[in-house]
């Protein structure tokens, strides 16, 4: 398969499709992956009082997605590679669209939850395949930037239309919609994608697939995650909190076993973390969306249950965070080069932990423009300022063949990050509202009290979780001196941002 000029790409011999076709499907994939990590928050509401979820049983809703696609998605790049990137993709958004289907068909929790890691299981397969075949489809030079610059677009988009989109469904279909929009889509893109998108797979020595790599790890977050999340109910030392927390510590470790000595292809390489630019940047990378993540989880909540706010009210008042990450994610590509990604992200970092410490002063009375919208702008511009400088330092320095590795390891630390640190915070923050709540009487407004002290810790806490991040940047990441592969830097940048 080849790509003949900027115009049109062959598919079959003799036969050539026009090449914005082939970007558009593709594109199409990508968008669905992006849109379903955050169109839920907004629509979490909703889902509690129609499925009768608890507080802290609602973070499966979110964590069940982002745990499935961050154990499985360097499985899925892996299976790209394999098996063909086209019959991957075509695999992965079936499954992405019969899962967005049962989920719109949930009548109970277990039955919403399972979805939704379905769901992931299939973006962890899609997303991979998106960015595969654009590189092996456009030649180097004008085509190819051209094309991943829509695809960088395209992420950032969806990750900005989530919140307003699932606010409009919510507040005028209802729910389900945040699901079932996914199918009509997905259905048109299966079909456009057998006919017009080519076929490839890279030439390896092997043909090893990690299974059991990637089943260990996810098994492992899951359980860890859940030991965290029992905290809230049980004590540390309670054998409800200890058993599943030493489960998925031996889990981890068996995973490691795995890469270090039996798999002929390991799903991670552990040599690739000698590096200590891309330890650091992943350990940046888990600690960041550790602390905003979560946030954004209580920021819904918060207007929500709070504040009353509609559905579509809440998706709107979150456009100045998503738009401030797409803008300043393009923004810094540019910066890079000159400054080094380290002081870009130390002071990305302290403006949203300043936006953080502001937002930990809200009240039962707070207004959107006197105490929401600073706040929200700081955290927006604070996240678009780090996300690209921490691709940049995390894939600093690794060879040219193993800069997909590296920015995977980077969108694995992101949503491993994200689901911790939301199940960390989620507690933390339950525990200090039970605590509130059980010094007087549950009236309303005692009981809006209650959770708005909750997550006003929970804010507090992330801000300082950011602050020690900068730290860790300091500490761990490169210089402007230190980049030694300027040339590199474009190819490696663009797959870190894949959800961003």
């Amino acid at each position: 398969m080849r790509a003949d000029d900027a115009t049109t790409i062959e598919i079959a011999p003799g036969r050539a499709v026009p090449s914005w076709l082939v970007l558009s499907i593709v594109l199409v994939g990508q968008f669905m992956v992006v849109l379903d990590a955050s169109i839920v928050n907004v629509a979490l509401p909703s889902i509690q009082r129609d499925l009768h979820f608890s507080t802290s049983g609602l973070q499966w809703i979110v964590n069940a997605y982002t745990l499935t696609f961050a154990g499985f998605l360097l499985l899925g790049g892996r299976a790209a590679d394999l098996y063909g990137r086209r019959r991957v993709f075509l695999v992965g958004l079936t499954v992405f669209t019969v899962a967005s289907l049962l989920g719109g068909l949930a009548q109970d929790q277990a039955w919403l939850i399972t979805a939704r890691a379905v769901q992931g299981l299939g973006a962890a397969i899609l997303a991979p395949a998106t960015l595969t075949i654009l590189t092996s489809s456009f030649p180097e030079g004008p085509a190819r930037a051209w094309a991943l610059g829509a695809w960088s677009a395209v992420s950032a988009a969806g990750a900005s239309a989530g919140a307003l989109l699932g606010g409009i469904l919510t507040e005028f279909l209802g729910w389900r919609w945040i699901l079932f929009v996914n199918v009509p889509v997905g259905v048109i893109a299966l079909i456009a994608a057998r006919r017009y998108v080519p076929e490839s797979r890279a030439d390896l020595h092997h043909r090893h697939l990690d299974l059991g790599g990637a089943v260990t790890v996810t098994a492992g977050l899951v359980a860890i995650v859940y030991a965290l999340v029992r905290t809230e109910t049980y004590s540390w030392g309670s054998a409800e909190v200890l058993l599943p927390l030493a489960l998925g510590v031996l889990l981890l470790a068996v995973f490691l076993f795995l890469q270090a000595r039996v798999s002929k292809a390991p799903l991670v390489p552990l040599r690739i973390f000698r590096s200590r630019f891309v330890a650091g940047g992943n350990v940046v990378m888990l600690m960041m969306f550790g602390a905003l993540f979560g946030s954004w989880y209580f920021e819904t909540l918060y207007m929500q249950h709070v504040l009353a706010y509609s559905p579509l009210r809440a998706g709107l008042a979150f456009l100045p965070q998503t738009v401030l990450i797409a803008a300043g994610a393009q923004v810094t590509s540019r910066l890079v080069p000159r400054f080094g990604p380290r002081p870009l992200i130390v002071l990305g970092t302290l403006v949203a932990a300043a936006g953080l410490a502001w937002l930990a002063q809200i009240s039962v009375s707070s207004t959107f423009v006197a105490d929401l919208l600073g706040p929200y702008v700081l955290i927006g511009l604070g996240m678009g300022l780090a996300v690209t400088p921490i691709a940049v330092a995390g894939t600093a320095g690794v060879p040219r063949e193993e800069a997909g590795l590296a920015s995977g390891l980077l969108n694995t630390s992101r949503t491993v990050g994200a689901s911790i640190g939301l199940a960390t915070l989620a507690t933390i923050a339950a525990s200090r509202t039970s605590g509130v709540l059980a010094s007087a009487a549950a009236t309303p407004t005692h009981t809006a009290d209650a959770l708005t002290q909750g997550y006003a810790l929970a804010f507090s806490i992330a801000a300082g979780v950011l602050v020690a991040t900068a730290m860790v940047a300091v500490a761990t990441l490169p210089s402007l001196r230190a980049l030694s592969r300027p040339a590199e830097t474009p190819a490696s940048v663009t797959p870190a941002l894949e959800t961003s």
